[in-house]
């Protein structure tokens, strides 16, 4: 349930498109809090918030902030303009954005009877720490690529909380963000993965897509209750779509959980079960006994997936000069290069797709 608080905003830290960190005073102590400006207004030193300090409580890794609910002596002015679909709904704080595919859209047209992705490949992953890496492989053999990110809605809802998004966005790494499901605040919002990728391509005009959920993996260790289960669901949407599914591997030598270690469970459970549709599944040619446990964690995905081998050979010069930090559940490049290599062997063979 919600733990709530009041506080004042003491300063600013630092903003990005759609979000503000701020520093809070309440009363057991100062606290790092987050703002949506699109949703609450734009907090200033000096203003009252109303805080859910829920996730705060938790020490949560990803979402460790204080949320903003309200700055209730300032409130923000009623919102104008088109758009009636309706996101994170039915919570306190659900918000009315105008999505790609609903009528009143001015690509409502475009969408209406869209039904192909006309051969796009698309590549799926498990962690929304992948998305750098592959595009980092991608545009190393081909830059220049139009790429949108579609964004789904098992991690964070709002696109906003993602810094790496909204940096390879400003750089032009990205051509636009799709958020879709209850998910929102991206470039084009969507009711469905389906709608979402038929926009990635017809609307923002892409020539490749990466699906994957906004930062803050669920997971239960169980087999089946895992917020990335939807990748194996997104190789089907992409396959339904004629679009080319291509399924990049959570791979980790870092990872101190045995089930994440080599290829990760979700991969497993992902791309082994769920996804019904025939996908490439990327293996990395990892050197080493590490690479040989991966290349046989992966092996049984044969019965259901082509497995490609991609050779690794520069992909690590290329992770060294992303433009945004890599980390994965904390880990870095050098803590678990295994898990950017083979997310960015996914970019590279999608790459050699490309006509």
């Amino acid at each position: 349930m919600i733990r709530w608080r009041k506080g004042e905003v003491v300063a600013v830290r630092r903003e990005w498109p759609g979000a503000m960190e701020l520093d809070v005073a309440l009363p057991e102590g100062d606290c790092r809090a987050l703002a949506y400006p699109p949703l609450v207004g734009r907090p200033e030193p000096g203003d009252t918030v109303l805080l859910n300090t829920t996730a705060l409580a938790m020490g949560l890794g990803t979402g460790g902030y204080a949320m903003v609910v309200a700055i209730p002596d300032r409130l923000p002015e009623d919102p104008s303009g088109p758009g009636h679909l309706v996101k994170a709904r039915y919570t306190p704080l659900q918000a009315t954005v105008l999505g790609a595919d609903e009528q009143g859209s001015p690509y409502h047209e475009v969408l209406r009877d869209a039904d192909s992705l006309d051969g796009m490949p698309v590549v799926v992953a498990d962690l929304h720490s992948a998305l750098p890496a592959v595009l980092c492989g991608l545009f190393e053999a081909r830059p220049g690529v139009r790429v949108a990110y579609v964004m789904s809605d098992g991690g964070a809802l709002p696109a906003w909380f993602s810094m790496a998004a909204a940096r390879l966005r400003e750089i032009g790494w990205l051509c636009g963000v799709v958020s879709t499901g209850q998910a929102f605040g991206g470039d084009v919002e969507a009711v469905t993965l389906h709608t979402g990728l038929l926009a990635a391509r017809h609307v923002l005009d892409a020539e490749v897509a990466v699906v994957a959920q906004g930062p803050g993996n669920l997971g239960t260790g169980t087999r089946w209750g895992f917020s990335g289960v939807s990748a194996g669901e997104a190789i089907n949407a992409t396959a339904a779509l004629n679009g080319r599914p291509v399924a990049s591997l959570r791979v980790s030598e870092g990872d101190t959980r045995d089930r994440h270690l080599g290829v990760s469970h979700h991969s497993l459970t992902a791309y082994g079960r769920v996804a019904l549709a025939r996908a490439q599944v990327i293996v990395p040619d990892l050197p080493g006994p590490f690479g040989e446990r991966v290349t046989t964690a992966a092996a049984p995905l044969a019965t259901r997936h082509e497995l490609i081998r991609v050779p690794i050979t520069g992909l690590h010069k290329a992770l060294e000069k992303s433009p945004v930090r890599l980390s994965t559940m904390g880990r870095g490049l050098t803590e678990d290069p295994a898990s950017f290599l083979a997310a960015a062997a996914a970019g590279r063979h999608v790459a050699s797709l490309l006509t």
